[in-house]
């Protein structure tokens, strides 16, 4: 779990809301409220929802940015040096025994021999167990202890760990001095890497060979290919240790290397409680719904994630084209967040599992939610697709807190539960829905493209729907749990039944998340004039002011860089954490328009961008200059009319798939407005999706915003606007009769 992001709500502990800092006096877990105390002796009695769905709450920089946080973005467990994880496990692993007796923490995974008498809860206290906890390190052999960072640990030692660790989690058991070491191999050049990455390539389709004979392969390589260049290729060693860094130790056989790389499991994993492993799959969609830019019938992928324990489906996504693991990110979120009632849902299918009445979620959640279990998962089982084995998701299942567990290759019994889902619904749900296409071509209807009556938007709507009316209430039969095989259970029953057997630990994570599932960026410096560059692109914004033309003294794996996040699905803006408030601050794009708004765009619409502008010899100083290139590519110089002749289809999907992602990319962003991107627009993606029309009138309005922009820089005065025609001349003209309005006219009378 994300304990960093945990709000503290112990008695002594500092918040601040809406700029101003209390003081938690009193804590009434019962009532669902805590009372706070202002420095002025102002009391306030307030409720946990309330400081949950805040938007201006945190924890006051006095307790949640001490020691190396002060002044610096936080640190993660990426930040540790390989290793050094271990070593705070263990660290851990101490804390533990002295606050619970177990080394685990859990009575039920107890190890021989404990608790040990020193260590027992119940015949000793906590400062007891604390100096034992210290006699029995210091009894250690000095060169061990010395290894482990265990040979200086003293009773203050030990409780300023547990602070720490309650506050941020494991990254709160590491020492600070880790921190402040930079890793990295100076001697690997980008030739270098270059080479290395060659090399196994090659390598990778031969038969197996060894590590001499890579190194002999790296010299070739960089001979050949760089030659009269003075190239310096590292040492053996340097290049073995590179080469399992990044490749992995190579032990496996050849033909499984090409595979898959996977541990071998033996025996049946026994899953007891909701949560313990979560399923994800992704299939396409075998109904033909229609996209809502141009009405174009079109396919979607939809991934699902489903709690092996109660067969509960947790959440999904319907995804235009593809998926991307931003969005199987998304995905695990939406495991976490309890499902909000819709407007045309009954009470009948609100929060229904007895021992937790809806009335306690809602107040947490700060609305009513639906029947649908939500939990954070401790293992998650997928395939081997390329959106799943990727660096982005496993530092996000690293978040959560989550085990990353892939299936064998060609073992779909590893996930037979998903896959049988998938069947159960098609045959419940998707067959009975016009545009349905069959699992096979040959059984495909006549015209299922023009059966396609749903947009996306509403088949999302008719599967949430469908979840929580029919299939969480829906007889398992052979599913049944092991401790009653002959019952009629369905995903609600065996949810509410694990209240009783294992509990419910309701944890609803904070908005922030969202900035933690994006992509990482690593900036070494914020440019003082353009701010910072982002796979092509660069983005801006007040809150860099402070720290332009400086480095971050992060230290770490890291060392002195700045952390971006970025969306894939929407590259209008990037997100920057404060240092010193630890808040998420949005950074527009440098080439949006100052006063208007551009249609949304992603990596893909980014990487032909600056393919097209490369090859019209374009080089930009500044991305005002790419705006009409961008313009161009979305297609606002093609009339209205036309789009449905002149585009093919592909293009049209594509157009599609970024309206969409946009607007999938604004709902999962907490409720703020980045600035630059006017509050209709961010509406408009979350409540009704751009027509096409109404996108070519968009790519329009960014153009002359643009011009406008530019003239007014070029010109600070608004010029006046020239005379009429022939005005020079009338006025140098003395046989120009005057007009009959221009004669003087005698007062009283007519004129002649």
């Amino acid at each position: 779990m994300r304990a960093a992001r945990v709000l503290d709500l112990s008695p002594g502990a500092a918040l601040v809301v809406d700029g101003t800092e209390w003081t938690v006096e009193r804590r009434e877990p019962e009532l669902g409220r805590v009372q706070l105390v202002r420095h002025d002796g102002v009391r306030q009695r307030v409720s946990f929802r309330f400081l949950a769905n805040h938007p201006g709450c945190r924890s006051s920089s006095t307790t949640s940015a001490r020691g190396a946080d002060r002044g610096r973005q936080p640190k993660t467990l990426r930040d540790l040096a390989p290793g050094r994880r271990e070593l705070a496990a263990c660290r851990l692993g101490h804390l533990l025994e002295v606050e619970t007796g177990f080394r685990s923490g859990d009575p039920l995974r107890a190890a021989p021999g404990e608790p040990k008498p020193e260590y027992d809860p119940a015949m000793t206290t906590l400062t007891d167990r604390r100096r034992a906890k210290v006699v029995e390190l210091k009894a250690m052999d000095r060169q061990q202890a010395r290894l482990l960072g265990l040979d200086r640990v003293g009773y203050r030692t030990l409780i300023r760990w547990d602070q720490r660790r309650r506050e941020a989690g494991l990254v709160g058991c590491a020492d600070e001095r880790w921190l402040r070491e930079s890793g990295g191999h100076p001697s690997i050049s980008e030739e270098i890497r270059e080479a290395i990455f060659a090399v196994r390539a090659e390598t990778l389709h031969r038969s197996k060979v060894t590590m001499r004979t890579r190194e002999r392969m790296i010299h070739q390589y960089v001979r050949e290919t760089f030659p009269g260049r003075d190239i310096t290729v590292p040492c053996y060693n340097t290049l073995r240790a590179v080469w399992r860094e990044w490749f992995g130790p190579g032990g496996a056989r050849q033909r499984y290397a090409r595979s898959a790389e996977l541990p071998v499991k033996n025996g049946h994993v026994l899953v007891h409680r909701p949560g313990q492993v979560v399923a994800l799959d992704t299939t396409v969609l075998p109904v033909m719904v229609r996209e809502s830019v141009f009405g174009d019938p079109v396919k979607c992928h939809l991934t699902l994630a489903m709690d092996v324990h109660t067969h509960s489906l947790c959440a999904f996504r319907l995804t235009l084209v593809s998926d991307k693991s931003v969005d199987v990110a998304m995905l695990l979120r939406d495991v976490m967040l309890p499902l909000p009632m819709r407007t045309d849902w009954g009470d009948e299918l609100e929060w229904p599992y007895p021992g937790l009445p809806a009335a306690v979620v809602a107040e947490f959640a700060g609305h009513k939610v639906a029947g649908l279990p939500f939990f954070t998962p401790e293992t998650v089982t997928t395939d081997h697709g390329s959106v799943y084995r990727n660096h982005h998701l496993v530092d996000v299942q690293r978040v959560l807190g989550c085990n990353i567990l892939p299936s064998r290759v060609l073992r779909p019994t590893d996930k037979s539960a998903c896959e049988r889902a998938f069947g159960a619904i098609r045959t419940l749900l998707f067959e009975q829905l016009p545009g349905y296409t069959g699992i096979d071509p040959a059984d495909r209807g006549a015209d299922p493209e023009g059966d396609a009556v749903l947009t996306i938007a509403e088949m999302e709507h008719v599967i949430a729907t469908w979840i929580v009316a029919v299939w969480q209430r829906r007889k398992l039969g052979e599913y049944a749990p092991s401790w009653d095989p002959g019952g009629d259970h369905s995903p609600n029953s065996l949810f509410a039944a694990s209240f009783a057997q294992a509990g419910f630990a309701m944890e609803i994570p904070s908005p922030e998340l969202f900035y933690e599932l994006l992509p990482i960026h690593y900036v070494q410096k914020i440019e003082p004039r353009r701010g910072v560059k982002i796979l092509g692109l660069w983005y801006d914004g007040p809150v860099l002011d402070p720290y332009r033309g400086q480095r971050s003294n992060r230290g770490g794996k890291h060392k002195g860089q700045w952390v971006i996040r970025r969306d894939p699905r929407d590259r209008r803006s990037v997100f920057f954490q404060d240092p010193l408030t630890h808040e998420w601050h949005p950074l527009t794009w440098t080439g949006l328009p100052p006063n208007g708004q551009a249609p949304a765009f992603g990596d893909a619409r980014v990487r032909e961008l600056l393919k097209k502008a490369e090859a019209h010899g374009l080089r930009p100083r500044t991305d005002d200059e790419l705006l009409p290139v961008l313009l161009e590519l979305i297609g606002s110089r093609i009339p209205v009319s036309q789009w449905k002749t002149q585009m093919p289809k592909a293009t049209r999907t594509e157009h599609a798939r970024e309206v969409t992602q946009a607007a999938a990319a604004q709902a999962d962003r907490p409720p703020t407005t980045a600035p630059g991107i006017p509050q209709s627009a961010a509406a408009g993606a979350v409540v009704t999706p751009l027509r096409w029309p109404e996108r070519a009138r968009e790519a329009d309005a960014s153009i002359d915003s643009a011009r406008r922009h530019r003239r007014e820089q070029a010109v600070k005065a608004r010029p006046k606007p020239p005379p009429p025609l022939g005005t020079s001349l009338r006025n140098r003209d003395l046989f120009l009769l005057p007009e009959d309005d221009e004669e003087d006219q005698p007062d009283g009378g007519p004129t002649r």
